[in-house]
Order: C-alpha cells, then sequence, then structure tokens
C-alpha cells in the first residue's frame, strides 16, 4: 500500500530533481555555446526552490515525518541527522546562490562569460548533485522505513499534512501571484534554442498549472 504523504513526498521530489537538472543542463548548453543564459530566469528558478521545497516541503519532513522514525534504529537515526542539517542549512545555501547572481548583475558583465559565471556554475551544481543525493537517502531509507513501522494514526497526520502542500510543479493550480514565475521558467526553456534536453528534464513531472489569461499570441 503507498500512502499519500509517500507519494507526495516522492511527486516533490521528482519536480525538484526536474528542476535542478534543467537548470544544470540550461548552464551547461550555455556553457558549451560560449553565452550566457536568463538572468532572470535563472533568478525565478532558484526563487522556485526556495518558496516551494524549502518552505514547503522540507519542515513538513522534519517536523512531523523524521520525529516519528526516530529511536528505531542507530544508524538510521544518524541518517536523520544528517538529512536535518541538509534541511537546516537548505536557506542558507540558496540565499548565497541568489547572492552570487546578484554579484555578477552589479558587479560584472551578465552578458558575457566570466569568472563570476564560472563561480556561479561550480556552486550550483555542487548544491544540485548534494541535493539530488539527499532526496535518493530519503526515497531508499526513511520511506521504506516509514512504510513498515508507522501506524494509521500517523499516516492519517502525515496525509493531511503533506496534502495541504501546493507546488505547482506537482500538478496544482498555481495561486495567481506565481503564475508570472512559472511563464518565465518555462518560457526561458522553450526560448534556449536547442536544448530540447533541458525540457526532457521535465519528462515523468507535472508541467506548471495555470490558466494563462492573456489572449494567445499576447
Amino acid at each position: 500500500m503507498t500512502h499519500v504523504t509517500v507519494d507526495i513526498i516522492r511527486r516533490e521530489h521528482r519536480a525538484l530533481s526536474a528542476m535542478l537538472r534543467a537548470i544544470l543542463l540550461l548552464l551547461g548548453e550555455h556553457r558549451r555555446r560560449s553565452t550566457v543564459p536568463d538572468l532572470a530566469a535563472l533568478q525565478a528558478m532558484i526563487f522556485y526552490i526556495g518558496e516551494f521545497p524549502e518552505k514547503l516541503h522540507h519542515p513538513k519532513e522534519s517536523r512531523l515525518l523524521f520525529p516519528r522514525l526516530r529511536g528505531r534504529d542507530d544508524k538510521l537515526d544518524a541518517v536523520l541527522d544528517r538529512l536535518d542539517r541538509d534541511h537546516a542549512s537548505g536557506g542558507h545555501a540558496l540565499r548565497e546562490l541568489e547572492h552570487a547572481l546578484l554579484g555578477i548583475q552589479a558587479l560584472g558583465d551578465p552578458t558575457g562569460r566570466n569568472a563570476g559565471w564560472e563561480a556561479f556554475e561550480a556552486a550550483m551544481r555542487q548544491y544540485a548533485l548534494a541535493y539530488l543525493e539527499h532526496m535518493h537517502v530519503e526515497e531508499t531509507e526513511v520511506l521504506p522505513l516509514a512504510e513498515a513501522v508507522l501506524g494509521a494514526a500517523d499516516w492519517a497526520e502525515l496525509d493531511a499534512a503533506f496534502g495541504a502542500n501546493r507546488d505547482p510543479m506537482t500538478g496544482y493550480e498555481a495561486d495567481e501571484a506565481y503564475r508570472p514565475l512559472f511563464r518565465r521558467i518555462v518560457g526561458a526553456l522553450e526560448k534556449s534554442g536547442g536544448i530540447g534536453s533541458a525540457l526532457e528534464a521535465f519528462a515523468g513531472t507535472a508541467q506548471p498549472k495555470f490558466t494563462d489569461p492573456r489572449p494567445h499570441g499576447g
């Protein structure tokens, strides 16, 4: 039996994984061309990570799921400690990436490849790969134990909490305030000329949903 919480966590992992891989593919494609990607689009993609996975996904794992699993196994407790540290440091890491982009904009030439871009790309790659490994550990070590040991009352509370998540990348209708954000992200990928590989990173995930009030072609 697959519980609602487990399904939501996995869908949110797929969405975040797709976003991270799309960022890396975008950066890699522009590096091969000796060009630079849309700075505003990169800022929007990083903002998404902070606004949804960081604010919605991680707190529920650390505050609701992980405490129910502690004390079951010393080795797993050490894993949960590391995952909690990752969650706690995630916001700082994102602010560092945002600061790097601001530095490129304020101090460097955002239209040309320079040391600022190289440093940002290295930091973004390190962040993305660490995040992907973090999610792999959760899915291979944490979720199987949760499915094995938690009872009906635990799942009822968890399902209600995780079911309240409204990440548009997992198929929900985006709130009005976030619709321009997802238009910018999807538009940047679609306009990146020949970067089909970035769009393919979204395979298996729901494209952000919103009802676009603008006329076609507007």
